[in-house]
């Protein structure tokens, strides 16, 4: 069967071909190291962990996966500075809690993990293609900045379906020495009392936070790539803007886009600002790590999660039941086949547009009928019912019998609805 995957640009569902037979890159724009992390940001790395995961083993695809830090922006340096803290300390202790996080859930560690500061000379090269192009210019005033020209490219705004003229100023930058307020900023030149700068052609100053993303995707998987992924809220005006420069650079940049959805709580948006945020590390002191991966990856990446009291003990109930099947054909002397294929149904769901909802009903069902074979005597078909479930859970990140959930192996996973009722 093939892989379909919801591509942004187009706004339909597009069958998957890769850019070269059996191989994929994807970029991933991941995390502004400005503060700890939260279960909004995780459900990011989550649906491209399990991206990932299906596109190698449920289609033997070689993946390389780019997952991006910003560790140089604005909120940074306000954060550290507020704080005390050197800029540069102050996001690596957050990317440090990111790491932890990422890898207390079991994610897959990307192919590489690029720092924005680690890559100016790359962001230097593309400034001065775009501006020989005519796409971009130095500012007027001899600040430093460097801007690109929205109204030099037709295309500009195409990702999203906008028109220039219906948007609003570029908020990323100081409007002094711009042609157009609505042209975006790829260098910030440097400002009395700031310490974070490097020195470029039109001065001394930092990256813009789109420029960063264009030159690493550039650099690492080259003009054309695969898939670009990220939260919904990106798109505009993050990826509008990396595909614009890239465009304009003369590059084919991402072939799809595919943009996950947002953590929600009481239908809004989870951030800081709205004082509802659940950090990782909190949550992860209260529940079992495998409980939280299960519900963080059990709706389909392009939906809401909404956040509830009793989400997580729901979580909990449902994984209980893998978890318990698999303990219990142990307990029976059966062990998982090797190797199995996926049942048709699971494969279906995955292959449409990553149905991760759909293919743990199948989990689910599966489970159903091997417990009914245990009950009944049925050795072989509760052997074959182990072997697909153990193949699917692994697939999605939650295999009981990884050895990452060494405390689910030991029946810690029983004891998450007594831990959950502080929560609820």
């Amino acid at each position: 069967m093939t892989l379909r995957l919801y591509d942004t640009a187009s706004r339909t569902v597009r069958d998957f071909v890769p850019l070269v037979e059996g191989r994929v890159g994807i970029y991933v724009c991941g995390a502004t190291v400005q503060g700890s992390p939260h279960i909004g940001h995780i459900r990011s790395a989550v649906a491209y962990d399990q991206l990932w995961r299906w596109l190698a083993e449920g289609h033997g695809y070689q993946v390389t996966l780019i997952r991006n830090v910003t560790d140089i922006d604005d909120k940074i340096l306000a954060k550290s500075a507020e704080a005390g803290w050197p800029w540069w300390a102050w996001a690596m202790r957050f990317e440090r809690e990111f790491t932890d996080a990422y890898d207390a859930l079991g994610l897959l560690r990307p192919s590489y993990e690029p720092r924005a500061t680690g890559h100016v000379p790359e962001m230097i090269t593309l400034m001065q293609r775009l501006i020989d192009l005519d796409h971009a210019y130095p500012a007027a005033d001899e600040s430093g900045d460097v801007y690109f020209d929205v109204r030099s490219l037709p295309e500009y705004g195409s990702l999203t379906r906008q028109k220039v003229e219906d948007m609003a100023p570029a908020e990323d930058a100081d409007p002094r020495g711009k042609r157009d307020p609505r042209d975006f900023a790829l260098w910030k030149g440097i400002k009395p009392g700031e310490v974070a700068s490097w020195p470029t052609p039109w001065g001394q100053g930092r990256p813009g936070w789109h420029l960063e993303c264009s030159a690493m995707a550039h650099k690492y998987l080259g003009d054309t790539f695969d898939i670009h992924g990220g939260g919904i809220d990106l798109r505009f005006p993050h990826h509008e803007n990396e595909q614009a420069q890239s465009h304009a650079a003369g590059y084919g940049f991402a072939r799809y886009w595919v943009h996950n959805g947002w953590v929600t709580t009481s239908g809004e948006k989870m951030s800081k600002s709205l004082g509802n945020s659940l950090v990782v590390s909190n949550l992860l002191a209260e529940v079992p790590a495998v409980v939280l991966r299960y519900w963080l990856g059990s709706a389909q990446y392009r939906s809401n999660l909404e956040y509830h009291p009793g989400a997580l003990s729901e979580a909990a109930t449902a994984y209980e039941r893998i978890a318990g099947f698999v303990r219990r054909a142990g307990r029976s002397g059966l062990e998982a086949e090797a190797p199995v294929a996926f049942p048709p149904a699971f494969r279906a769901a995955m292959d449409d547009d990553l149905n991760v909802a759909g293919a743990l009903a199948v989990v689910h069902d599966t489970v159903r009928q091997g417990n009914a074979a245990l009950d009944a005597g049925d050795r072989a078909v509760a052997a074959r019912a182990v072997a697909e479930v153990v193949r699917m859970t692994d697939v999605l990140g939650v295999n009981p019998l990884d050895p990452h959930w060494a405390a689910a192996d030991s029946g810690a996973e029983s004891t998450a609805m007594a831990a959950l009722d502080v929560l609820v």
